[in-house]
């Protein structure tokens, strides 16, 4: 059986034609590189990783301003709380009220019962979770006499207060105590004496004389008026303890006193004599006393001699009473002491007729006969 060949024939290019590139299997193209679980694992592990590193840097950085910001407004004393009465302490300072009746605290307890606290008062933390009154004095004494007169601790048990950062010195609490003190028009002369005094007295301040004192605490007002303050320290000196009324004491009336204290011996003993056991005086009783032996009333060159009147110009009663009464204008709020009685109410009372206000005056009056 015979073979035969066949013969092909291809025809060869003359130039070789540019070779395509070799794959792999043959006749398919190449694929994009997968990386395997392990590979994909760890990349989405370190992402995730350099993510939450970055969400706690950011929050750490937060929590620093917060806590910054927190330590500004608690210097500024912004950072307010309730705090329980029995929980505030009151001996770091030594207050600028002299002992005996405060009569502004009777209105201050009919505001707050009226409309609350609109100002807190201002503590400092201290040891075993208690707290140190910085500003607030007669605020937290108007909590503590409305809780005991109606039992209500819900209610009255606990006080706004705005919570300081420890640390403060002394002596700037007592400026701070001072100035807020003299924003009030009617603080006395008695009572910044008195205020000085205390200063002195406090162990924990490097000042014990009072007079230097002044210049320590009334740096802002003036130089007359130190002067005037330091008279009145000779005066609460001599006879504080003694007086009933001292803050009552006028301007003019206590330099002319603290003068004759200092020229006339015995003048503080003679004093202290008549007013001993004296308890039903009333303001304008002591008062006259004092101007008697001032010289400032009648003939005085011996005030020994003249001897104190029994008989006070106005019966002795209550020191102060205070009331309200609800009418379409408002709350009237009135006050009556020895020797008199004012009304406040939300109304121009200069808008009334002057006839028909005398009359209604002058029936209010004679009912009261």
């Amino acid at each position: 059986m015979s073979r035969k060949r066949r013969m092909f024939e291809i025809e060869m290019p003359d130039e070789p034609a540019e070779v395509a590139p070799e794959t792999f299997p043959a006749g398919k193209e190449e694929k994009e590189h997968r990386r395997g679980p392990m590979a994909t694992a760890i990349t989405e592990t370190a992402e995730s990783t350099r993510d939450r590193a970055r969400l706690e840097a950011q929050i750490r950085a937060e929590n620093d301003a917060l806590a910054q910001e927190h330590v500004r407004l608690k210097r500024a004393g912004l950072i307010t709380d309730l705090i329980p009465l029995d929980a505030i302490d009151a001996q770091k300072l030594i207050r600028d009220r002299a002992a005996g009746p405060d009569y502004e605290l009777t209105e201050l307890v009919e505001s707050i019962r009226d409309i609350g606290l609109s100002n807190p008062i201002r503590v400092e933390p201290a040891e075993g979770g208690r707290y140190e009154l910085i500003q607030g004095w007669r605020r937290l004494s108007a909590y503590r006499q409305l809780l005991e007169e109606t039992g209500d601790a819900e209610k009255w048990g606990r006080i706004p207060a705005g919570i300081a950062a420890r640390g403060d010195e002394l002596e700037r609490l007592y400026r701070r105590m001072v100035d807020e003190n003299m924003v009030r028009k009617d603080i006395s002369f008695a009572e910044m004496a008195q205020l000085a005094l205390h200063y002195a007295m406090d162990p924990v301040t490097e000042e014990s004389d009072p007079e230097k004192a002044v210049a320590i605490l009334f740096k802002s007002a003036g130089y007359q008026k130190r002067s005037y303050i330091r008279s009145f320290i000779r005066l609460v000196e001599a006879l504080g303890d003694a007086l009933l009324y001292a803050p009552d004491i006028p301007r003019a009336l206590g330099l002319a006193l603290a003068q004759r204290l200092d020229e006339v011996p015995g003048t503080a003993a003679a004093i202290r004599a008549e007013l001993k056991n004296w308890d039903s005086r009333s303001v304008k009783d002591e008062l006259e006393l004092l101007r008697r032996y001032a010289g400032l009333a009648g003939d005085a060159e011996s005030p020994v001699a003249a001897p104190r009147s029994t008989t006070p110009t106005v019966p002795a009663g209550k020191a102060r009473i205070s009331f309200q009464i609800q009418r379409p204008q408002g709350s009237a709020k009135c006050t009556a002491s020895n020797g008199r009685l004012e009304i406040r109410l939300p109304r121009d009372f200069s808008a009334v007729d002057r006839r028909k206000l005398e009359a209604a005056v002058r029936v209010m009056l004679e009912s009261l006969d």
